[in-house]
């Protein structure tokens, strides 16, 4: 979840055309194209499997500290270290503490798996010193909600008291999820388009792929993927798969509107966040918003209301794909390769969208409710999902040698595919395995997911 907008000046917003310029801004030219990567991982301590409380020997701030020592700057909230950076990237919280690496714009897809990896390497000499250790799951395997420490950070704060209003899930998804996702380019507006259709039509392959979270409360839940269960009735005003950006003549402009509509979180002023939670944008803009009468906004509180906006896929000046749990390394390093063969060539892009161009409203939606409980068992038209995913991984793949980025042994991205691979050919995603796990070898003890979903 993103920090603030905040540094320099930020224009006030006199005309909708502004915030249409702004996500127009972010169209580049293919040969800046990067990849930027992002992942959360559930923190616990050792002795007690118990979540990483904020202050501790065994928690967040001492973590956070710590990790200064390979160079990451702090960055502080009201007094509390919250954030790290460096080179472009960022260590930050969730709210129940879950850590998230947001990647620096890397490349190529074996940059991102460099960045993963060395990251995962000091958060663990990190964590070894403090007895304590991290899951590769997307949701928090038996801790219940009101088990979970709160972090102190302003938004949430906002964010926990207005969840229960608008869905019966929504602190579920804040404090006990835990998602990867990589935020891509386009060069225009009809390449955003494309690329926005592709992925939200597709965003239920990489749900079941990915899916990586069929635990709750220490029991089976009877999904594959609880976490996106949990997106279904979080807040319906700002979640779903945007169906308005499949009518003809949608762009930059119509993204803009819905966005206005999208109930408010907050305004960040002067370090503190005010409660704007409900409150409409549009009022904002004529300067009728109570909790800062008189003021119209700046781009800065535009970019701030982006980043509370949770559809499948999300528009800033770049696109985020925001469907799949969290998972194991190698998983961390699949996900962008899947996303970035499948859009940042034009032959796979042409290719992707030839296999969703048909579909309808009714069948995409319907793939977003089945697929958190079926998985790629999931029936399509006289399928399943599996063939799907078959077909796109397919693409991918093509995509990602034409892209031709080789590591030391001459391999392309194409070689981050081969476990996704191996779900699509079998049908079995790791929720499956844990299923499997879970009642045979673990014999019903949740417990041995703190030892086999470590990273």
């Amino acid at each position: 979840m993103a920090a603030p907008a905040s540094g320099g000046f930020s224009p006030i917003i006199e005309h909708k055309s502004q915030m249409i310029e702004r996500l127009a801004g972010g169209s580049k030219p293919k040969s800046d194209w990067r990849i930027g990567t992002e992942h959360e991982k559930i923190g616990f301590c050792l002795k007690k499997l118990t979540p990483l409380p904020y202050e501790g020997d065994c928690g967040i701030h001492k973590m956070l500290s710590d990790l200064q020592r390979f160079g990451w700057t702090p960055v502080e909230e009201n007094g509390y270290l919250i954030a790290l950076k460096r080179d472009g990237a960022s260590v930050s919280l969730e709210p129940g503490g879950q850590l998230e690496l947001s990647g620096a714009p890397l490349e190529h897809v074996h940059q991102t798996c460099r960045e993963v990896s060395t990251h995962l390497r000091e958060v663990k000499e990190v964590a070894d010193e403090m007895g304590a250790g991290f899951l590769s799951l997307g949701f928090r395997p038996d801790t219940k909600l009101e088990d979970v420490p709160v972090m102190p950070k302003g938004r949430y704060g906002i964010m926990r008291a207005y969840m229960p209003k608008v869905g019966t899930h929504g602190l579920e998804m804040m404090f006990r999820t835990c998602t990867v996702q990589t935020n891509l380019d386009f060069s225009s507006e009809s390449d955003m388009v494309k690329k926005l259709r592709v992925s939200l039509a597709l965003q239920p392959v990489g749900t079941a792929l990915f899916a990586n979270s069929p635990f709750t409360d220490g029991k089976l839940n009877g999904y594959k993927s609880y976490r996106s269960r949990i997106w279904l009735d979080t807040d319906a005003n700002r979640t779903g798969m945007l169906p308005f950006a499949f009518e003809q003549g949608f762009g930059f402009e119509q993204y803009v509107d819905y966005a206005l509509d999208v109930p408010m979180y907050f305004v960040y002023r002067n370090g503190t966040y005010l409660d704007a939670s409900g409150k409409s944008f549009r009022d904002f803009l004529t300067g009728k918003l109570d909790v800062v009468p008189g003021e119209k906004p700046t781009m800065s509180d535009f970019d701030d209301h982006l980043s509370t906006i949770f559809p499948e896929v999300r528009l800033k000046t770049f696109l985020e794909m925001r469907g799949c749990d969290t998972g194991p390394w190698s998983e961390l390093c699949a996900m962008p390769a899947f996303w970035v063969g499948l859009l940042y060539d034009e032959a796979a892009l042409d290719a992707a969208w030839d296999l969703v161009k048909d579909w309808t409203e009714a069948e995409r939606d319907q793939l977003r409710r089945d697929v958190p409980k079926m998985g790629l068992q999931t029936p399509f038209r006289n399928k399943t999902l599996r063939e799907i995913a078959i077909a796109a991984l397919a693409i991918s793949r093509e995509g990602l040698k034409t892209r031709g980025y080789t590591n030391a042994h001459g391999e392309n991205e194409s070689v981050f595919l081969q476990e996704l691979d191996g779900f699509a050919r079998t049908g079995k995603s790791n929720a499956d395995n844990l299923i499997t796990d879970y009642k045979g070898k673990w014999d019903g003890d949740i417990l041995q997911a703190y030892t086999d979903c470590r990273y």
